[in-house]
Parts: C-alpha cells; sequence; structure tokens
C-alpha cells in the first residue's frame, strides 16, 4: 500500500490531465508497477439513459488512464503513451457504483512496458471489464515529492506553449 506522499504525487499529475480530471479519476493505491484508480458514478457520465450505465468511454479512460500510472510508478520510469490497449467489456457497470481499475505491469522491456488491468464495481469477482496493453516505458526519474511534480509540470505546461497549445 503506497503511502499519503506517493498517493499525493500521483493524485496530482493524474488531476493535470482534462480528461481525467473531467471524470473525476482519484488514486487509491500506488506503487512500483501497480496503481488503483476510482471513477465515481456520476449522472453526466451515463452512456444509456434507459438502463442508466456509465459509457463505456469512460471506462475505457479509466482503464488507459490506470495503466498508464502503472507503467509511470515503474523505478526509473516517468512518462508513458499508450501503444495498444485492449479491453473487452465483460458486463455492464451497476448503476449508482463506482467502477475501480486495478493495473498491473507484468513484462517491461527497455521501452515497452505491458500491463493487465481488471475494472470492477462493488462485485469485485465479477469484472467489468479487463484489459491488456503496451506502453512506452522511459528512463527518467520520476517526481518524488510534490516540489518535483511542481517543477514536473511547470517544464510541461512550458512546452505546451511552445508548441501552441
Amino acid at each position: 500500500m503506497a503511502n499519503d506522499d506517493e498517493i499525493k504525487v500521483a493524485q496530482e499529475f493524474i488531476s493535470a490531465l482534462p480528461h481525467a480530471k473531467e471524470l473525476g479519476l482519484t488514486v487509491e493505491d500506488i506503487g512500483p508497477g501497480h496503481a488503483v484508480v476510482a471513477l465515481p458514478y456520476a449522472e453526466r457520465l451515463i452512456g444509456d439513459p434507459r438502463t442508466r450505465v456509465l459509457h463505456g468511454g469512460a471506462i475505457s479512460a479509466l482503464m488507459d488512464t490506470t495503466s498508464g500510472a502503472a507503467v509511470m510508478s515503474l523505478p526509473e520510469g516517468f512518462g508513458t503513451a499508450t501503444l495498444d490497449l485492449r479491453i473487452d467489456y465483460m458486463r455492464s457497470a451497476t448503476p449508482g457504483q463506482t467502477v475501480h481499475a486495478a493495473a498491473e505491469c507484468y513484462h517491461v522491456t527497455r521501452s515497452v512496458a505491458f500491463v493487465r488491468t481488471t475494472a470492477y464495481d462493488d462485485d469485485k469477482e465479477r469484472p467489468v471489464a479487463t484489459a491488456t496493453g503496451a506502453f512506452t516505458y522511459g528512463h527518467a526519474t520520476a517526481p518524488s515529492t510534490p516540489e518535483q511534480m511542481a517543477t514536473a509540470m511547470d517544464v510541461f505546461e512550458n512546452g505546451k506553449k511552445e508548441l501552441g497549445l
């Protein structure tokens, strides 16, 4: 289980991602090669008004973000991009329940991390979806303090400005 500082740093980074912020994603656990992130149920994320289930795109974004967080938590890993992500939807998430995703890096090469992720609601024995993915793996040091995260975010923002974004 991660300590509060590790979760805080991971949450600051994830909250800087516009889609993750909009979805309300929260980091529940993070450690070398694994992450658990929650997607709270919200009316604006309903995909089918008749059944009130969450949209599959919200589940997909949760799983992709959680997988990337697991890669970024690897030793010497900072920054990643999704190369491939296959999601198998098993069932609809139960309306009104938070959906959690747990990701684990199961194989890492010099430049690619392979990840397995499971999304579940209160019924953890019946997954909502499973995913396998491949993500770029860098060899820079990840920020480990709030100050380092602030510096990294400043670099990110300056890079966006230089690109005209």
